[in-house]
């Protein structure tokens, strides 16, 4: 569990980049994001007046999702991060963007984790696909890296850069997306490649960790991720680990 002790504390730039990156994001994806993401930002009380409370939030979070919020210092590799997933425990980032990366931070910091993520804990059909990831990462075989990095690609181009399309319009969902402007600009613009989700397709797509991507995936309908799910067990079921 997140413990105030362990909170973590902000300056008043970072609290000022907060305010400035909630107020823009939140113009920005008008009309552009799930309205899953608006709801559960409102629910859980996130606001421009300044960083929440970790401790608070987790709490909040577990009671509405069962789901918790593990502050970390640095990025966790795939392996690790799968791993908290299929506990449902989400790994969030205590250190914020400076106004460097203002428009574009290469790693995931508090803002992406707390704006992006947090929130679409709270719909159970993402919440029990992200188990599922986690779930799937533990029955691979320690030594079988290709089937890693697949199921890696998969939560990249569904959690983080994933697009669904409601009421015939593609829609943000995916936390790069939704707590990047620049990303954000960048996949709805007409140029970028926005092929619909096929699973053979995204798992053997790959990832972009310090650029923005060249492709972002659109789910037919918000369902078919439990169906993916339900499809991925099928395709690991050669590459789990041995009883």
């Amino acid at each position: 569990m997140l413990t105030q002790s362990r909170a973590p504390r902000y300056s008043p730039q970072d609290q000022l980049v907060w305010k400035v990156l909630f107020d823009r994001q939140t113009a920005l994806l008008h009309r552009r994001a799930v309205p899953a993401f608006g709801a559960a930002v409102a629910r859980l009380g996130l606001c421009r007046g300044g960083i929440p409370d970790l401790a608070a939030l987790s709490a909040e979070v577990f009671r509405l999702s069962g789901w918790q919020l593990v502050p970390v210092g640095q990025a966790l590799g795939p392996s690790a991060f799968l791993a908290r997933l299929a506990g449902r425990e989400l790994p969030v980032m205590t250190r914020i963007r400076s106004m460097r990366d203002f428009d574009f931070s290469p790693e995931p910091d508090l803002f992406h984790d707390v704006f992006g993520h947090v929130p679409m804990l709270l719909d159970p059909q993402f919440a029990d696909f992200l188990h599922t990831l986690g779930l799937a990462a533990q029955a691979v075989a320690p030594g079988d890296t290709e089937t890693r990095q697949q199921l890696w690609a998969l939560y990249f181009f569904t959690a983080e850069f994933g697009l669904v399309l409601h009421e015939g319009q593609p829609r943000l969902y995916g936390a790069g997306l939704l707590a990047s402007a620049g990303e954000l600009h960048h996949c709805v613009n007409e140029a970028t490649p926005r092929p619909t989700f096929n699973l053979d397709t995204v798992r053997r797509t790959p990832v972009l960790g310090t650029r923005f991507q060249d492709q972002y995936f659109v789910l037919p309908a918000w369902e078919e991720l439990s169906d993916c799910a339900a499809e991925l067990a099928g395709v690991l079921a050669p590459h789990r680990v041995a009883a």
